[in-house]
């Protein structure tokens, strides 16, 4: 009888495979093809599809038929360029820099802005419900409206010859003389060869901010300051509460959250952060609110239980002990503000006991493919 079954199932994934093999003979590297552009990947590729086949095309813009050509294949996706528009889209808007497709650090300077909160607001969406089996939808996507000159800070490669960002998906240094993404006093930096530039103080609401050179800080201050709104908004602290602050860098989300509730504690590794931290806490008149210099992981909370937690983790999400940790605090809520919509999914559905209550994306990062997310999570269980 087993081996029955295994026979079937044998033939079975030779049926696929045929199929498979059958479709790449007719998607070849090189082949010229013409296709319709329907969706976006997280990477900002167009997405089109050929005789079933999800094809990657860099450069695309959703509504654009345009002859391609194919420069990678594999079993299920293909990848490829763009060899000539047919039709442009809608959505399609003249490029506004010279090295935009070269340079890495833009990937939506061609299409409206409009269409680039469609795009990221969707693949936030799409992605919790992929990966985190989350049946909500996004509420809002938050904008400035300001797409040019929001960065406070910069940091360019250099081989001793060029100073620029690297190319995108390289290491090959393209030459910039300035950047649309800063003001015109970072842009004269550049101008001087200075490759590390960034704001040492920074005011976000009615609070003031200091900022070491290697503590982490928002790259886009006033959306930060829309982020921080929704987020102490989802968070509805209340004067007998206490909130811990996980990843909390120069103590930004803790102070500016921690205001609301009767104690807030900051947890964070970089201890130069820690400090800012400390005196950003005197800058604005805060008592309520202490730092500590752990791992998000392994801290000491001694006996003390949080109402809420909020995290803002790096793009990798947080780490399987810091998920432990969380769950053996069990706040009967969770702030998560993300910048990878990816791992932000990932963790929810790790964090078993709770359910999603509401989601928001913020822009935080305009022109570029990246996405600010911030969820609430309720204690279920």
């Amino acid at each position: 009888m087993k081996c029955s079954v295994y026979a079937k199932i044998s033939s079975m994934d030779k049926r696929r495979k045929i199929c498979y093999d059958v479709l790449m003979k007719k998607i070849e590297i090189n082949s010229r093809h013409t296709a319709q552009i329907i969706d976006y990947s997280a990477d900002g590729a167009g997405i089109a599809k050929l005789d079933g086949c999800v094809v990657f095309v860099d450069g695309a813009v959703r509504g654009d038929a345009c002859e391609i050509i194919i420069t990678k294949a594999l079993s299920r996706v293909c990848h490829a360029r763009i060899e000539r528009i047919i039709e442009p889209s809608n959505h399609r808007i003249p490029v506004d820099c010279a090295v935009f497709g070269s340079c890495g650090g833009c990937d939506f300077r061609h299409i409206s802005y409009e269409e680039e909160l469609y795009a990221k607001r969707k693949r936030v969406n799409d992605t919790l419900k992929r990966i985190g089996g989350v049946s909500i939808e996004v509420e809002d996507i938050l904008t400035t409206g300001k797409i040019n000159g929001y960065r406070n800070n910069i940091q360019l490669k250099t081989d001793g010859k060029k100073v620029g960002f690297y190319s995108g998906k390289s290491h090959e240094i393209v030459q910039i003389d300035r950047c649309l993404l800063v003001n015109d006093e970072m842009n004269n930096a550049i101008k001087q060869g200075q490759t590390r530039i960034r704001t040492s103080r920074e005011t976000i609401g009615d609070l003031t901010f200091k900022i070491s050179p290697e503590a982490f800080f928002q790259v886009n201050t006033e959306a930060a300051f829309l982020l921080y709104e929704k987020a102490r908004e989802y968070a509805d602290l209340k004067p007998h509460e206490f909130l811990f602050d996980l990843y909390c860098g120069t103590g930004t989300i803790a102070l500016y959250l921690g205001r609301d509730a009767g104690k807030a504690l900051g947890v964070e590794l970089c201890a130069a952060a820690v400090a800012d931290a400390k005196e950003n806490t005197l800058l604005n008149n805060i008592p309520n609110v202490s730092f500590l210099c752990a791992d998000a992981a392994d801290f000491e909370a001694d006996g003390m239980k949080p109402d809420c937690i909020v995290v803002d983790p790096p793009r990798k999400g947080l780490a399987p002990e810091a998920l432990q940790k969380i769950a053996k605090l069990a706040p009967p809520r969770i702030i998560y503000i993300s910048c990878d919509p990816a791992t932000l999914a990932r963790d929810i559905k790790l964090l078993q006991s709770y359910e999603v209550a509401r989601v928001c994306a913020v822009d935080m990062f305009p022109r570029t493919k990246h996405v600010e997310s911030v969820a609430k999570l309720i204690k279920t269980k």
